[in-house]
């Protein structure tokens, strides 16, 4: 049982809380994941897709203090945002990363951010003039003290390894959406492996339905007495993945959380491991 994970000294809950596509709802849900024991938050400054001010609500309202939740959140290209825009789209990346982040820290209520995340490189390969004066400009955030830790989403193997030799301050964290019939990203999850980058996995279970559907998670599930989910977070805990879920059901909240603690086998994970979509 790994628990919680930790790089360049920060520690990085086991599980993360997503706070997308909760709109209205971001605060009442957010403030129930931490109710629940979540002590990392996911989100972006990404109004198509989140509301930030809902987790600040959530935050200010917390018994938890501040430096027990883990905050992550992320810069967004223009061409993943809709009109409600962070910053001017006619200024430089350089500016449009520091109103970014200016503006996450208002939506937040806080004075720091635990995690920074590139929300994605511009092209789907190669690492680009822009996506390099974005990750500068997300370096110099880091350097202030503002940032305690720089992370990219959404990124392949030769981009990562591109980036990797490319910056001054190394990612890290990665997170990706993880699929089974790639080995659980593998090829990309061993290099962060080797990097001493945390590996951050998203859409675990709505990405696999139909390898999840496969009679030998079943038998596990069976076998043990949990959830499915449960079974999916606990592997992905056991081969090194920071594991995100969004659900808004207060009882699968606590049913995750257990999931630390479902005694896996070997050979379970090694069934796991080999699963297709």
């Amino acid at each position: 049982m790994r628990a919680d994970f930790e790089v360049q000294g920060v520690r990085v809950p086991w599980l993360l809380y997503g706070t997308a596509w909760k709109e209205t709802r971001t605060a009442a849900l957010t403030s129930l994941a931490i109710a629940a024991g979540f002590r990392g938050i996911d989100t972006a400054n990404q109004r198509k897709h989140y509301l930030e001010t809902g987790v600040g609500e959530a935050l200010a309202a917390s018994p938890v203090p501040r430096d027990r939740i883990f905050v992550q959140t992320k810069f967004t290209y223009a061409r993943g945002q809709d009109h409600r825009l962070p910053y001017d789209p006619a200024a430089s990346l350089t500016t449009q990363v520091q109103q970014s982040f200016a503006s996450s820290l208002e939506h937040l209520g806080i004075d720091r951010l635990d995690a920074l995340v590139l929300h994605g490189p511009t092209l789907r390969s190669g690492w680009s003039s822009a996506d390099r004066q974005v990750w500068r400009a997300m370096e110099d955030l880091h350097e202030s003290g503002s940032v305690r830790l720089l992370g990219i989403s959404n990124i392949e193997y030769d981009q990562l390894v591109l980036l990797c030799e490319d910056a001054a301050v190394a990612p890290a964290i990665v997170q990706n959406r993880c699929y089974a019939d790639t080995g659980w990203d593998r090829e990309v999850r061993g290099l962060c492996r080797d990097r001493g980058i945390v590996y951050e996995g998203f859409s675990l279970l709505t990405a696999n339905a139909a390898a999840l559907a496969d009679a030998k998670v079943f038998a596990i599930a069976s076998r043990i007495g949990a959830t499915i989910p449960q079974v999916v977070l606990r592997f992905a805990n056991a081969i090194g993945i920071v594991a995100l879920t969004g659900t808004t059901n207060t009882t699968h909240m606590e049913q995750d959380l257990a999931a630390l603690d479902i005694p896996l086998t070997p050979e379970d994970i090694a069934a796991l491991e080999t699963l297709a979509g």
